[in-house]
């Protein structure tokens, strides 16, 4: 391919791209966040004969992931800028693509046209990994690919099952999500424990939390740079956003049920994932395993089931976007000048490249949670709201992943220690050249943000405050009529009892 059309290509998916953020930019000045309903909902037949429509909207928390998602594709393209050298025109095509798939996911309204979404994105990351991954790509794709099908198979199972219950209440197949709202407080505990069974499994393994994370690590050391920020930044929140959106309004006594054991799942996924980010000598692996304790925050945030633990998760599953997808960009970085992700390679590279450690350091105190940046305010409002939660019934499951606040301070300094502190004993990295402006170009809006969101973190909490105030508020109303509804058939079972034994 001619160098014109090398060029011609990039620059139309950067033109693409930078065009749908600056229209999400637009959706978010013209946002109520007053109104928590779902807006700008367009809806129309989709496949008539089984009542499925194509149904579209958004509220507080779509929107941020929404513009996460239009934000981070742009700088994913300038990153790719001058690495991918093979097949150009199909690598920015699949990005192009699944960018459209991630805003799908995130604004869907109906479950089959969000599954299908959720699905689609299957494609291009295969692709991703499988034509310019690493050495063990074949490995690593079909790892992947395992994992998050049975996921999906699942996923579907669930939602074929759920829509038809719904006929049993409006005489016809439905998987409409504001209709099955109406319709999830009626159906019987048992069968909203099997559902809710196959969606979480469903939404775990993408997320992915322990013991359903093994695919991930490999997937990240293998992808290309690119393909790992999106992976880290908006795949995973993929499977917390299936948690918040679907699990917790459609299966309210599943969700309260079932609430511990994915508590202490959460809690073992927060401190198992980080004490192997310790050992590890791979930098993508250390980060990858990271994101595995990270994630975990976010589910535990979730089934606290508070307003700050809630807004903590959302504003965390953006934070560690931010954060985790410029470890990888900067990990990719040093991966081009060298070719090589072992740490015990480097050291001293503050010496040669000054202006990349300093951002290097931003990025990792960010990530640790420092005061001042984006990572304090999520983990903050989860911890501080999941402490007393009356869902969680007991605060060990705080105390016990707090402690990977000071796990993630040891894997991310210790790192940043090896990597640029000490003297240059390898002559390899003499020569090494410091950011160049390209890259810049790739990270610094993201420090923009990562420095934002810690200074005036209401900015964006304010914009889904009113969306969790809803959900929750369901979901208590909910609660209270399932609570209520188990006295009087507990009540009923008692009497029923009592006579048998007076006969």
């Amino acid at each position: 391919m001619k160098k014109e059309q090398e060029s011609f290509i990039k620059f139309y998916a950067i033109t693409i791209s930078l065009i749908t953020f600056v229209f999400s930019l637009y959706l978010y000045s013209l946002y109520n966040t007053a109104n928590a309903e779902f807006q700008f909902v367009e809806k129309f037949a989709w496949i008539k004969s089984i009542s499925v429509n194509y149904e579209v909207g958004i509220d507080g928390i779509s929107l941020l992931l929404i513009l996460l998602t239009t934000f981070i594709f742009p700088l994913c393209i300038i990153a790719s800028w001058n690495t991918i050298k093979d097949r150009i025109k199909l690598y920015y095509f699949l990005m192009l693509i699944m960018e459209a798939g991630l805003i799908g996911v995130f604004s869907s309204l109906d479950l089959l046209l969000f599954y299908f979404f959720w699905e689609f994105i299957l494609i291009p990351m295969y692709f991703f990994i499988g034509i310019w991954g690493s050495e063990n790509r074949i490995y690593a794709t079909t790892k992947f690919f395992i994992y998050t099908m049975f996921g999906s198979v699942l996923l579907l199972i669930g939602i074929i099952w759920l829509g038809f219950i719904a006929k049993n209440f409006t005489n016809e197949f439905t998987v409409d999500f504001v209709s099955l709202q109406n319709i999830a407080p009626s159906i019987p505990v048992g069968k909203q424990i099997s559902i809710f069974i196959l969606f979480t499994l469903g939404f775990l393994i993408k997320v992915p939390l322990f013991p359903f994370h093994t695919w991930l690590p490999d997937a990240h050391v293998q992808a290309p740079t690119a393909g790992s920020v999106i992976l880290a930044a908006l795949l995973l929140k993929m499977g917390t956003y299936g948690l918040l959106r679907f699990s917790l309004p459609l299966f309210p006594g599943a969700f309260i049920k079932l609430t511990p054991y994915i508590a202490v799942l959460a809690v073992i996924g927060i401190i198992y994932g980080a004490l192997l980010s310790i050992v590890q000598k791979d930098m993508k692996k250390l980060v990858a395993y990271s994101s595995v304790s990270h994630l975990g925050f976010i589910v535990l945030g979730i089934f606290a089931l508070t307003q700050e633990a809630v807004q903590g998760s959302i504003i965390q599953m953006v934070n560690h976007g931010l954060s985790t997808g410029a470890l990888f960009l900067i990990v990719g970085m040093l991966y081009e000048r060298r070719h090589t992700k072992e740490i015990v390679q480097y050291g001293g590279l503050m010496k040669v490249m000054p202006v990349f450690a300093a951002i290097f350091l931003i990025v990792s105190l960010s990530s640790i949670g420092l005061p001042g940046l984006n990572g304090f305010i999520g983990e903050f409002l989860i911890l501080v709201g999941s402490f007393g939660s009356a869902n969680l019934h007991s605060n060990l499951y705080v105390i016990f992943a707090s402690t990977a606040v000071i796990f993630a301070a040891v894997y991310l300094l210790w790192l940043y220690q090896r990597l640029m502190l000490g003297p240059i004993e390898n002559e390899k990295n003499r020569g090494l050249k410091d950011i160049s402006k390209i890259e810049l170009f790739s990270i610094i809006p993201i420090i923009v943000f990562i420095v934002w969101i810690g200074v005036k973190p209401n900015t964006f909490l304010s914009v889904s405050e009113n969306s969790v105030k809803k959900v929750l508020t369901n979901f208590e109303t909910i609660k209270t009529r399932y609570q209520s509804e188990q006295k009087q058939l507990e009540e009923k079972e008692m009497q029923e009892k009592q006579m048998q034994e007076q006969k």
